[in-house]
């Protein structure tokens, strides 16, 4: 969250929430149209997540994983990743997505000195990527409301030209000069794969991060892909890196973050998935080789139950499929807001929806959310990008309910 006292956005409490619903202690409800922040992945309070918790509580609610090792995480490691194709076999795991930026930053840092490289240590980021808010995942943000009021506590990446502006083929450009002439000092570059989320929801073709892997394996430096935001079938695959793979499978980055919706907007957990040969790269008893980040609740198994139960849903429910057909529904319905005169470039990738409003009301994302919760809906425009990121349990009704409010919403903003 942000602290920030704003009174023409009072704070709206919330006593209970059921699917893809909000209810006040007044008895309103509000239809999440944006998953609570992107993390509730089918809906609030699940049956099957809620009761796997239920049963993990009954066994084990927390150790320490300095140590010792439980069920639920070695499990969880697994699975991911077979999800990968045992290309990212090893995982790490901390409580946020801004964590799981830093651990994939130091774990590339302190790989190139295991490496005996220690010049690598720079890392390079891209315009209006969005990484985090701690002191380290700030400095590979570039975004910044966020960034500048802690300036003097960060030291700041290399910002090269985004892949999701208007040339996309001039940022690959860009980029390959600057592998060239400063490779030798580089340890990894960070991306959003497919779509820059919180600088407003720009999005970049699939084909473009695997021309950077190419890129990353000429010059000797390592990818990582924050799928915190957009990993768990976001994008229409579970990984959106699996986008940009050739036919044979190969083309994984050699790290991947993920969190929000990993529970399914239950618990906090994030996690790095990362190469065998960077776990091997830390195997020593020298403690200095050893790779030095700590939380005290890392791999919670309550947590790690949430995160099995939510990919057991992803089997059982085939959550990928059944998202292609209701996301063409979908589109459909969104199609009169996407004609609407003040809406420009409107863009979908798999369950992400957004378009850009031309307006002059400097207030407009205050002013739309207002409204949409007056419509019963859950909806915060970043700026002037209206986006839906809703929960993939929505069903026909809710569907129009929430492409019509939006659109009744956006008139009564702008007037």
């Amino acid at each position: 969250m942000q602290w920030h006292a704003d009174q023409s956005l009072p704070l709206l409490a919330v006593s209970r929430a059921q699917g893809p619903w909000l209810y006040a202690p007044d008895g309103r409800r509000y239809l999440d149209g944006i998953s609570s922040w992107w993390t509730n992945l089918f809906g609030h309070s699940h049956p099957h997540i809620v009761q796997a918790l239920r049963n993990q509580l009954d066994t084990l609610d927390h150790v320490m994983l300095a140590g010792f090792t439980h069920e639920p995480v070695v499990t969880l490691s697994e699975k991911l990743s077979v999800l990968t194709g045992g290309r990212l076999g090893h995982a790490f795991y901390a409580s946020d997505g801004a964590s799981a930026t830093e651990i994939a930053l130091k774990m590339s840092m302190h790989y190139w000195r295991n490496s005996g490289r220690p010049e690598k240590n720079e890392f390079i980021c891209f315009a209006g990527s969005y990484h985090g808010e701690t002191v380290g995942a700030l400095a590979v943000t570039d975004v910044p409301l966020f960034r500048d009021a802690y300036a003097p506590m960060v030291r700041g990446a290399h910002v090269l030209p985004s892949p999701a502006s208007s040339a996309p083929l001039r940022a690959l450009d860009a980029l390959t000069v600057f592998l060239e002439a400063h490779h030798a000092r580089i340890a990894a570059l960070i991306i959003e794969p497919r779509v820059q989320c919180a600088s407003g929801f720009a999005m970049h073709d699939a084909g473009w991060l695997s021309a950077a892997r190419a890129l990353c394996d000429v010059y000797e430096v390592h990818l990582i892909a924050d799928e915190i935001a957009v990993g768990c079938g976001r994008t229409g695959t579970f990984f959106a890196s699996e986008q940009s793979l050739d036919a044979d499978g190969e083309g994984w980055p050699d790290f991947i973050c993920l969190s929000k919706g990993i529970t399914g907007g239950t618990l906090p957990l994030s996690l790095v998935l990362s190469k065998p040969l960077v776990f091997e790269a830390f195997l020593d008893d020298t403690m200095a080789r050893g790779f030095l980040h700590s939380h005290s609740y890392t791999g919670n198994p309550l947590a790690c139950r949430a995160a099995l139960a939510t990919l057991e849903l992803f089997e059982q429910l085939d959550v990928l499929e059944r998202n292609r057909a209701w996301a063409q529904t979908f589109s459909e319905a969104l199609a009169p807001l996407a004609a609407h005169p003040a809406a420009r470039d409107f863009r979908q990738a798999g369950m992400i929806w957004a378009l850009d409003v031309d307006t002059s009301h400097s207030d407009f994302s205050r002013r739309f959310y207002r409204e949409a919760l007056a419509r019963e809906l859950l909806l915060r425009p970043i700026g002037n990008t209206l986006y839906f990121m809703p929960p993939y349990v929505l069903d026909e009704a809710q569907s129009v309910l929430l492409a019509q409010g939006a659109l009744a919403a956006l008139d009564a903003a702008l007037a």
